[in-house]
């Protein structure tokens, strides 16, 4: 099953990037788009500087020896690259502006929502302190959800 989430959100990713290469010449960025792609660009860096490379994994299972990572964008919430996802997301949503794209996009958050408590999940079991973690934190914005 794990994997299988893996794959919808590999697809769902990759039709929206389908729809905004065929787009392309056409692409006009507004302030909140370029302010969202921006965004996401910086958490992107923020969180892949915060945590050592070979600490994480696509499937939502521990790493054998990873470690729990609580600071930079993790002191704030649990799950920094499944938010990246979902603001790239968002920002060819709007570039794509059809019905089609939103569509994908709420599957990818429904996707992603069911792939982090599957993965809080095993961090619980793998990870004593994660339970206590995760009542200081939120899923995937700051001080929301």
């Amino acid at each position: 099953m794990n994997e299988g989430l893996v794959f919808a959100q590999f697809g769902l990713l990759a039709t929206l990037g389908v729809q905004v290469y065929n787009r392309w010449p056409n692409i006009r960025f507004d302030s909140l788009s370029a302010g969202l792609l921006t965004l996401g660009i910086v958490l992107t860096i923020w969180t892949l500087m915060s945590n050592r490379v070979g600490n994480f994994r696509i499937v939502p299972e521990p790493k054998e020896g990873g470690q729990l990572i609580t600071h930079g964008p993790y002191r704030y919430i649990r799950h920094p690259m499944y938010t990246c996802l979902l603001l790239f997301a968002v920002t060819a949503v709007m570039i794509i502006d059809g019905w089609w794209a939103w569509f994908n996009w709420f599957s990818l958050l429904l996707v992603l929502v069911f792939k982090a408590v599957i993965e809080e999940g095993y961090l619980k079991k793998h990870y004593g302190s994660y339970a206590q973690y995760m009542k200081h934190t939120k899923r995937f914005v700051p001080w929301l959800i």
